[in-house]
């Protein structure tokens, strides 16, 4: 198996170099990452329950799609890679924001992101990879709320950090920009 290098940057997304992924999320570096959300025609929006063998987090609800791009990777390559890897679909997508989080997980590892959002509309179904999704399925973001209010242990941390945020990027993108995606 490749060893996986991550990139490590600052505050403002700038490289400062690269390390490996599980030395990086030992140390709790601060790196590169990408969350993607999927919406259908309907605005529901596509979650995937990780596999129960992810190295954290596994067994977790959260959004469509989320990763690393790769040290020389551009994130919209990255993207495109794991979009296929993990939910065995391609759709075209659209930068909404930015944010940094950083949450320490029970069995040791931190995750310290400088993660950027993508947005993407399609209506195809996903296919996804066993050993990355568990279970996948649509949802409202009002019903998606509503359940993290009532069970916020079934979500990744990412996932309820992000979703306000989502959330408020989301009418401008769902009005918008629906008519400039297409399925590939």
């Amino acid at each position: 198996m490749m060893t996986e290098l991550l990139i490590l940057v600052d505050e403002n997304d700038n490289p400062l170099g690269n390390m490996e992924k599980l030395m990086v999320h030992q140390l709790g570096l601060l790196h590169r990452a990408f969350s993607v959300f999927i919406f259908n025609a309907k605005g529901e929006l596509l979650l995937q329950q990780r596999d129960d063998s992810k190295y954290h987090s596994g067994g977790l609800w959260t959004n469509t799609c989320c990763s690393h791009p790769r040290f020389g990777e551009e994130v919209s390559s990255a993207i495109e890679r794991r979009l296929h890897e993990e939910m065995g679909m391609h759709c075209k997508t659209s930068f909404a924001f930015s944010f940094i989080y950083k949450t320490k997980f029970a069995n040791g590892l931190t995750e310290h992101e400088l993660d950027h959002v993508y947005f993407g509309f399609t209506d195809d179904t996903p296919f996804p990879e066993k050993t990355e999704v568990k279970s996948w399925k649509y949802i409202s973001i009002e019903n998606l709320e509503n359940d993290i209010i009532h069970h916020p242990e079934i979500y990744t941390e990412w996932m309820k950090i992000s979703l306000p945020q989502v959330k408020s990027h989301f009418n401008d993108h769902f009005t918008h920009k629906t008519h400039e995606y297409a399925s590939v």
